[in-house]
């Protein structure tokens, strides 16, 4: 059974972590854009009681395509729930880590073509954005009466995310 794709840059060792990132792309050829639309959506010249956050609890990599899937879900739930003039929603973090992947051939005969783990470089396939624990990853300011309505968009929007993750409150007024 093959390996789901993204398994291979979600979880980093420490050692393999503590590495510069791959961030360069006036010297990478060929970097995909990330599949992220909107970084901030909803009414950003509201009046809001709480600002609510979703961090990661260990560090990894969040591809592109999982942050875009995450800010689809929560911006769908929040806007039918209570409406686009209630609430500013962020993601936080931006993609910058090229991901490589050095792609081998699979079909009869491959092996007469390929080269193996020789000069095993690699080419841009997606970028990631590296988190660290405590890293706020998405943010929903919403007043009092719909803070319920904006924990539930941001739990939906967390499951679509590689790493555990917790909701976090805070109040903006007193």
């Amino acid at each position: 059974m093959p390996q789901k794709p993204a398994r291979c840059y979600t979880k980093r060792r420490s050692k393999a972590f503590s590495g510069p990132a791959y961030t360069r792309k006036e010297y990478i050829h060929g970097v995909p854009p990330p599949k992220i639309q909107k970084f901030t959506m909803g009414n950003p010249h509201g009046d809001y009681d709480y600002i609510l956050e979703v961090y990661v609890e260990e560090r990894g990599q969040i591809r592109h395509n999982a942050l875009e899937a995450a800010r689809v879900m929560v911006h769908k739930y929040l806007s039918t729930t209570i409406g686009d003039q209630n609430y500013l929603f962020r993601v936080r973090v931006y993609p910058h880590h090229v991901l490589r992947e050095n792609k081998m051939m699979a079909f009869a005969g491959a092996d007469r073509l390929q080269e193996g783990m020789r000069q095993a470089f690699g080419k841009p396939v997606g970028t990631a954005a590296r988190v660290y624990p405590g890293q706020a990853v998405l943010e929903v300011r919403v007043r009092k009466e719909h803070l319920d309505h904006a924990k539930e968009g941001l739990r939906r929007g967390a499951a679509k995310l590689p790493l555990p993750t917790r909701i976090r409150v805070i109040p903006i007024k007193k």
